[in-house]
Formats: C-alpha cells, structure tokens, sequence
C-alpha cells in the first residue's frame, strides 16, 4: 500500500496551526466606515435599502463617532446630503456645507480620526450627475462637461480640506481630476493632504442602494459617458496610469467584489496602496440574505474581506465596518 509523501492537510490539523500558516488576515486598521450626514435636527433615519445605516443630523452624529471611536475604527469616509442643489452643486464646496460643518464637528469629536471626505457633486447637483451639464450643439444630447467640472471639484475638495479633512477622495471619474486637485490643494496651502482616487469607478448596478443615501440618482440619463464598461479591465491601467503620474497617494478599485481581477491587477502593477471598496448593494445583498436567515452573516463578511485582501487590497471601504470591529473583538 502506498500512501502520499505530501500530505497538505499536515498545515490544517488544528486552530494554532491555520493560524500560524494563514497569508490574509483583516484586521482593523483595514476597514473604513462610511456615513451620512444631513441637516435638520434630531436626525437618525435607518437607510431603508440598507439596514444598520443611517442618516444623521450634526446633533446626533456624536452618537455614531462616538461607537466608531469605540471600536478601535481609525478613519471613517464622510458623505453629505445636503438641503439644497442646484445646476452647478454649490452646497458641495461653500464653506458652510454640510461636509464642512460635518468634518470641523468631528474634529472636536475627536481629533484623531482620520476624516475621508468624498469629493463630488452629484448629491449636489439638481441633475444627480457628478458635474455641470452642457448639450451637444447640433444633437442637443446632454452630458457631463469635463473641464468645468474639474474647476468646481477643485474648489470643493479645497474647501473640504479648510475644513479639516484629512484625505480628499474624489469619485467624480472626470478626466485629469487628480492633476487638477492636486494643484488645487497644492497652492491653497495644503500639499500634505493626500488625494484617494477613485481611479477605477465602474458604472455598476451595484450602487442601488447608495443613491437612497446619498439621494444621488441621476435625473436622466446614466454616467455611462465617465465611469467605466464593467466589460472592460486593461482598461483599468489606463485609469490607474493616469492618477498615478498625476499625483494619487492611493489607487480605488469600485465596486469591489465583482472585481478582484482588477484589485489584483492594479496590486501588481503599481506600488501605490490599494484602496477596494465594498459597495452599497454587496452590503445589501448579505443583509438581506442574513435577515432571512439563509446565510451566516459573520461567516460570509469575513470569508469577502479576506478575499479583499487575497486579491491586493490594503484597505477596505465597508458598510461592515463596524460590525466587522465586533466580530475581530469575540
């Protein structure tokens, strides 16, 4: 009788061993927490699309920084809706913004959480678009004018960092937004303040959820024009190449689980930190799903963020933030 020489199972015989042997592990430092800011008072309104997340005015926002701080969560990511938009999404870089009022309120909080404002305009806009709208003169065909917005972006991701934010993380896709911002903050004085890009944002179907947060929903038409064909990864060098020679302290893969391919190729072909976000409708999905008890909802956040990490991320963006704190704490 013969039996194998490798015997793989040797290094999963018990506990201590898997631990000792195990490449990934999410700790953390990794994950960052999103929220939602909006005026009015008294404010803490569940997100229906997305249970355990809420909107919260300034006046109870301390509640969630305060179990944020709690667990151990370094940074969170800061998103606002605002009570009013226009054409060209003023309340986005005015300095009385919800954003601005947020992040110099969280600062009291405390001072040492890290602040990631998002930088665009599309809660902004009357539109829902991530910039100002011009029509084809001919056509008539409405779409996003690049090089105007950039100007707006600029001056809101200045703003922002007046107001203490500590990384600007722009999402709009516009063509040379990094450079733009770059420049932006370089001559307002704040040439320390690094810029996550956004570099490979696709036009997915996985941000449903997020449009009821943000109240965000394009008007008409899509952001097929700017965000990029989910059919397409050598694409994504391109994109990535791009804000790196412009300036980006860190590389974003958007949506995240349908994309490890290119979290995976943007790990090995640069050598800047690699930043997956799990998006709205990955979140929703296991809520659901947990809720109807057909799934282990500890088991199955865990075993994605570990693939995250398996396929390159260094940092997480997720909904589960928190939960995930909780789970690393048993």
């Amino acid at each position: 009788m013969s039996f194998p020489i490798v015997r793989n199972r040797r290094l999963r015989g018990n506990a201590a061993i898997r631990n000792l042997v195990r490449e990934n592990q999410v700790t953390v430092n990794d994950v960052v927490q999103p929220i939602f800011v909006a005026h009015g008072t008294n404010v803490k309104s569940e997100i229906a699309s997305m249970p355990g997340v809420y909107h919260f005015s300034l006046d109870r926002v301390k509640e969630e920084i305060d179990e944020i701080t709690q667990l151990g969560i370094q940074a969170i990511l800061l998103f606002g809706v605002p009570d009013h938009k226009d054409a060209t999404g003023t309340s986005a870089f005015m300095d009385d913004g919800i954003v601005q009022q947020a992040t110099r309120f969280i600062k009291e909080i405390n001072p040492n959480l890290l602040i990631i404002a998002d930088t665009c305009l599309c809660q902004f806009t009357d539109t829902g678009h991530c910039g100002v709208i011009h029509h084809h003169p001919i056509t008539g065909q409405a779409d996003v004018a690049n090089d105007p917005s950039l100007e707006l972006l600029v001056r809101t991701a200045v703003s922002q960092a007046k107001a203490g934010a500590d990384i600007i993380a722009p999402s709009n896709m516009m063509d040379g937004y990094v450079q733009a911002i770059r420049t932006g903050l370089d001559e307002a004085g704040y040439e320390n303040t690094p810029i996550m890009a956004y570099s490979v944002k696709y036009a997915s179907a996985y941000y449903g959820p997020f449009r009821d947060a943000a109240h965000s929903t394009p008007q008409f038409g899509d952001r097929k024009t700017y965000q990029m064909d989910p059919a397409n990864g050598r694409e994504a060098l391109r994109e990535a190449s791009s804000d790196v020679i412009e300036g980006a302290d860190f590389l974003m893969v958007k949506p995240a689980l349908a994309y490890m391919d290119i979290i995976r190729m943007l790990k090995d072909n640069f050598d800047l930190p690699v930043v997956a976000y799990n998006v709205s409708a990955e979140y929703a999905m296991v809520k659901a799903a947990a809720q109807q008890g057909w799934v282990n909802e500890e088991a199955i956040v865990m075993e994605t963020m570990t693939s995250f990490k398996r396929a390159g991320a260094d940092i997480i963006l997720t909904y589960f933030a928190k939960d995930i704190a909780r789970y690393l704490q048993k």
